[in-house]
């Protein structure tokens, strides 16, 4: 159960509470064939600590990231979603064709051993969150949720930056002193950045955005006197040194932790741009940067299909007029490897974590709608 990642998991006591039914999911007839049980699927998962959704599914789905359409969800009841706990009993309904979620409360006299079931509308709302079952893997995706960046066009042209240093160290630490100079727009705290390595678009050889690199965060000490633009900070948590030139954003929002897998509303196909921490080969719970953002279609849970790229070969026997085809440069299948599920969007560029690969993934890779 732990060789799988996970996406949103609140879901579930919701269904049972709005008596969802097939009907409701509104999910196309192709998309019901394509989240088809697994054939050896078992009857029941009782949910333990450290399951996550995608596992918990992936024991009963050929393609775990659609459980919402066996749940019987539509748009509105995914939106506000639920928690479920250890100790709260998954079965399969195989008559239905749907998952449900139920309470054991004692054993069964037919001599099955399997206990009775009892569907449980009211919710848990004591603790609410504090045991639940888990998203994704915190650890897996929370650094990149606020520290990675990527810098797309000249969006740190105007960061306020750090122009001097306290007794003119080359770097700094935690609890030393940073000059700054730039407009702050009323904040106090700041991440800083390094802008690091062009991205390069497989496709089109062009560069479509820079990685900056996370240091740590500044907090305000003393804002610019009358007359100046150069503010005081302090270092309030450093994971690399920084110094002259680092350049500061502002703290973001605390980001939603709830994530929901769905198709992309429209037809995605991308290419891997970069491995984190420049890696040439990633695998299962790796992070990857993909050439599609929310302009292009990409909204955050949406998954899609890893494939390899198929290379181009030659057929010799083209070339002496077998099979009549002619053109000796073939182009091979691309092979599905694994898939890819997108936690952060920017404009053009997405991070995705990646599951059940069964290859290890390499830049220019494709990453596409799900077929």
């Amino acid at each position: 159960m732990k060789n799988f990642s996970t996406v949103g998991a609140r879901l579930l006591a919701l269904a049972l509470l709005s008596g969802s039914t097939a009907a409701s999911a509104q999910t196309p007839q192709s998309s019901q064939a394509a989240c088809a049980f697994r054939p050896n699927a078992p009857d029941q998962h009782v949910v333990t600590r450290g399951d996550t959704l995608w596992d918990i599914s992936g024991t009963f789905l050929e393609k775990p990231w659609c459980w919402p359409q066996v749940w019987g969800m539509n748009r509105d009841e995914i939106a506000n979603p639920h928690w479920i706990y250890p100790g709260q009993i998954v079965y399969f309904d195989r008559a239905a064709g749907r998952l449900r979620l139920a309470n054991q409360v004692g054993a069964g006299n037919d001599g099955s051993g399997q206990g009775t079931f009892k569907l449980s509308p009211q919710l848990r709302t004591e603790g609410l969150g504090k045991d639940a079952v888990k998203s994704i893997p915190a650890g897996a995706i929370e650094p990149f949720l606020t520290q990675p960046l990527i810098i797309e066009a000249d969006e740190l042209k105007n960061a306020p930056r750090i122009i001097a240093t306290a007794e003119n160290h080359v770097f700094i630490g935690k609890d030393d002193k940073a000059y700054v100079r730039g407009n702050l727009n009323g904040a106090t705290s700041f991440q800083v950045f390094r802008p690091g390595k062009p991205l390069l678009d497989p496709v089109t050889k062009k560069t479509v955005g820079t990685e900056a690199f996370y240091l740590g965060t500044l907090k305000l000490q003393r804002e610019a006197a009358p007359g100046s633009d150069v503010h005081t900070f302090i270092v309030a948590s450093a994971k690399e040194e920084m110094g002259v030139g680092d350049q500061l954003m502002q703290m973001p929002p605390t980001p939603m932790q709830n994530y929901v897998p769905h198709p992309p509303e429209a037809k995605v196909d991308a290419r891997v741009l970069a491995i984190y921490n420049g890696v040439t080969h990633a695998g299962q719970n790796q992070v990857v940067s993909i050439n599609r953002g929310k302009l292009d279609g990409l909204d955050i849970g949406a998954v899609l299909q890893l494939y390899h790229k198929g290379q181009t070969v030659r057929d010799p026997g083209a070339s002496r007029g077998w099979h009549n085809l002619g053109n000796p440069q073939v182009k091979l299948p691309d092979e599905e490897v694994g898939s890819l599920f997108i936690f952060r969007v920017f404009k053009h560029i997405s991070y995705g974590l990646i599951m059940q690969v069964t290859e290890p993934v390499v830049v220019g890779d494709v990453a596409k709608t799900p077929e």
